[in-house]
């Protein structure tokens, strides 16, 4: 072949036209700054929720409880002595009434307690799996002390709660129940949305009718009072793990029926199509056709909707944990975290109170800068760049 020959067809082969639409929506996708910034904002949530137990400095039910409402101690922490500077200490400290009957904290004098990385605390299990008691970072020193001890040395980095409990701890392992219940429960509506909107699309007749008459039911009747009619079926003496996989099966359940309308709007065009006709006349079994054929052509609007609505799923959760009906105490979630800055007086002198529900914000902005960023790259009609 001749040298300028071979020259035309590599620069044929690297022209942005030849690349795949995957890799065209990727880049595109890559180029928006919100949707990478919600992106990486997730990978740290989701990776701090996965291995909670190790960045946690205490287990979410640890406490000294004659602590509570500590103040963040991070201006707590000291880096120098008498002696001059020295590796980063706290000192224990403990509450007095002001003149105005406020309760006050003040570092108590004597001992110091070293802040140290890779320290032996609370046991757990790491990734579910390797029993340990080894926490990435806690305090030194405080190993002969009573964990019973209702006064004993804590680093409440972001504060305590009512009860003298770590908040930052506590958050480590709520984001494991609020993150997590969005990513199961939009799997479970996702297959129901695809596979039951597909069916209704591609069958048309009775099938449709019936299909769409219990789509439009469910979606008539108001969200949240469905919620709550459903969550109160649930049996009172349910351990906090079965209350968790039932409020996952209820947000699936009612959330399926506006997914499935969807995609059975798009699943009626795409049947009209050459590729669809010529299966159906070669005798190709209609389930293949729809998980084949028709409800790939329906993955880009698909996706988008999936991520667009996990918020909603981590709203519903930490709704019913606020006012007491989700995740119950001890348990963590960022939902019954929230519940003590349901009294304004709290948040008042407490204002560290409200962290849960500034990271709950973090999580629904980010999903959707990455649904209006997925949206964007996917959008056939879009700009080719």
């Amino acid at each position: 072949m001749p040298p300028d020959s071979d020259k035309a067809s590599r620069e044929t082969r690297t022209t942005p036209g030849s690349h795949s639409p995957l890799r065209r929506a990727l880049s595109r996708l890559r180029r928006n700054r919100l949707a990478m910034l919600g992106f990486w904002i997730l990978v740290v949530l989701y990776g701090a929720a996965i291995f909670a137990d190790f960045l946690a400095p205490y287990h979410y039910a640890a406490s000294a409880r004659k602590k509570a409402y500590h103040p963040p101690m991070i201006t707590w922490i000291h880096f120098s002595d008498e002696d001059g500077l020295r590796w980063p200490y706290i000192r224990n400290s403990a509450f007095e009434f002001d003149q105005n009957q406020r309760k006050v904290y003040r570092e108590t004098p004597g001992a110091t307690y070293p802040i140290g990385v890779f320290v032996t605390g609370d046991r757990h299990r790491f990734l579910g799996l390797i029993e340990t008691r080894l926490h990435l970072f806690g305090l030194r020193g405080v190993e002969n002390i009573s964990e019973n001890d209702p006064n004993r040395p804590m680093l409440f980095l972001l504060g305590s709660d009512s009860f003298g409990r770590d908040v930052l701890s506590r958050l480590l392992y709520g984001s494991r129940v609020s993150l997590s219940v969005g990513l199961i429960g939009v799997a479970i509506t996702f297959v129901l949305g695809m596979l039951i909107g597909g069916a209704s699309g591609y069958f048309g007749g009775r099938t449709d009718m019936f299909i769409q008459r219990l789509c439009e039911m469910l979606m008539m009747m108001p969200a949240f009072y469905l919620l709550l009619a459903l969550r109160a079926a649930i049996p009172a003496d349910w351990s906090s793990f079965e209350t968790y996989l039932a409020i996952v099966v209820i947000l699936s359940f009612i959330g399926w029926a506006s997914l499935a309308r969807i995609i059975r709007g798009l699943v009626l065009s795409i049947t009209e199509m050459d590729y669809v006709t010529s299966a159906r006349a070669m005798g190709v079994p209609h389930s293949r056709i729809i998980i084949r054929h028709v409800l790939p052509n329906t993955l880009s609007y698909a996706v988008v909707a999936a991520t667009m609505s996990i918020p909603g799923y981590i709203l519903g959760e930490s709704g019913l944990s606020l006012i007491g009906l989700g995740i119950q105490d001890p348990e963590a979630s960022w939902g019954n975290m929230l519940a003590l800055a349901m009294d304004i007086a709290q948040i008042r002198f407490h204002p560290w109170i409200l962290i849960p529900g500034v990271l709950i914000f973090i999580a629904v902005m980010a999903f959707n800068y990455i649904g209006d960023g997925l949206r964007d790259a996917l959008d056939p009609h879009g700009v080719q760049q």
